[in-house]
């Protein structure tokens, strides 16, 4: 399904199942501000101004609507790009493009994994937090991502996803690329297919950590705590 409006065309973003309100106090002249439901000013997600809803075009504001449905929460990403819609659509194209297919060797998991390893290599707290969460949900994992971000030469990798992370901290230290890297990969499974999803993936969010970093994009606050704990069963008095 897509949605098809004005300048451009945004495709369901799938992937982003964990990802509450997205509320906002209207500002004085002159001055933007963020809110939560009560009214009271909370710290902006970033250096650049949120749109209000209202001037916004309509494909973005439904997609954005979908995402906060199906999560419970508009993840601040979203809310960032939409300073600038033509980039918005690009963005999430590109990015439905490497994260929902459903081709390759890659699991969800595999896929988190590289961003959380690329994003720490890069110093991107907004990804490393982000994604983290999507890896422990994918994975079922509630340590794996915590243990790249400090110190992946210690982390519980399967000599697989070593491979891979090896991989993708080649790209996204900039290293040339030889024959010798991409048998590396051969011994662990990967064919060349699996090489250019692994160096696209590490590539398109070395970029989005630059990007973070410029906005000066903040986490949201509830991918802190995603997929750390089994949920509770809740218990039924007799």
């Amino acid at each position: 399904m897509s949605w098809a409006r004005g300048t451009g065309t945004v495709r369901r973003l799938s992937s982003f199942i964990v990802l509450s309100r997205w509320t906002r106090v209207r500002p004085a002249a002159g001055k933007l501000e963020y809110g939560t439901k009560s009214g009271e000013p909370e710290r902006p997600i970033g250096r650049y101004p949120v749109p209000y809803k209202k001037d916004l075009p309509y494909d973005i504001v439904e997609l954005m609507e979908e995402v906060e449905t199906k999560g419970g929460f508009l993840p601040n990403i979203f809310k960032a790009l939409s300073y600038r819609p033509v980039e918005f659509r690009a963005f999430f194209a590109y990015y439905n493009a490497l994260m929902n297919k459903e081709t390759g060797n890659l699991s969800k998991a595999d896929r988190e994994l590289i961003i959380v390893a690329t994003s720490a290599n890069n110093h991107c707290p907004y990804c490393v937090i982000a994604h983290s969460a999507l890896h422990r949900i994918y994975s079922k994992n509630p340590i794996l991502a915590d243990q790249v971000v400090v110190n992946r030469q210690l982390a519980d990798l399967d000599d697989r996803q070593r491979a891979m992370l090896d991989f993708a901290l080649t790209i996204s230290s900039a290293e040339n690329i030889s024959e010798d890297h991409l048998k590396k990969l051969e011994m662990h499974g990967f064919d060349r297919e699996d090489a250019w999803d692994i160096g696209t993936i590490t590539a398109f969010f070395s970029m989005s950590n630059r990007l973070a970093h410029l906005i000066d994009l903040r986490p949201n606050e509830e991918f802190y705590t995603l997929g750390r704990m089994p949920k509770e069963k809740e218990k039924r008095e007799d």
